[in-house]
């Protein structure tokens, strides 16, 4: 079955992001980008959830400054190896295309358990060290 792509409007702390985020190995993600995680929680950034089904199975978050935009990504863990960070990741750079933005980028957070290997599957999709911490990719045009 595809995935679906759902903009969530506005975004909200739920069970669903609980299970995904709070269920993803320390250190794999920057908590304090996420703002408040508590039920019903108003989140910053913009939100995306891929669901399977109706059953979310990973989100995408961006962030847009000057024209840039922040991404990261969730996948359940037992979802992980199935193509839905691939999904998700191809999913904002539309949503980045479709803003008009320049350039996605993601800081790999110093804990993270396996930054080189997430590092590689960045640079497998184009991202490349800006020399400042961050994987940069320019937004690809349509056409």
């Amino acid at each position: 079955m595809p995935l679906d792509w759902i903009h969530e409007n506005p975004p909200r702390w739920d069970a669903d992001k609980a299970r995904i985020i709070d269920g993803a190995r320390a250190g794999t993600l920057d908590l304090k980008k996420l703002g408040e995680r508590r039920p019903g929680a108003l989140l910053p950034g913009e939100w995306w959830r891929a669901a399977d089904g109706g059953r979310a199975v990973g989100y995408g978050w961006m962030d847009t400054t000057w024209g840039d935009a922040e991404i990261l990504l969730a996948v359940e863990p037992d979802g992980q190896g199935r193509g839905t960070g691939s999904f998700i990741l191809d999913h904002l750079e539309q949503e980045a295309h479709a803003r008009g933005l320049n350039q996605l980028y993601n800081v790999i957070p110093a804990a993270h358990p396996e930054p080189e290997k997430l590092a590689r599957w960045l640079g497998k999709r184009g991202f490349a060290p800006a020399g400042d911490g961050r994987l940069l990719r320019a937004v690809l045009k349509a056409g």
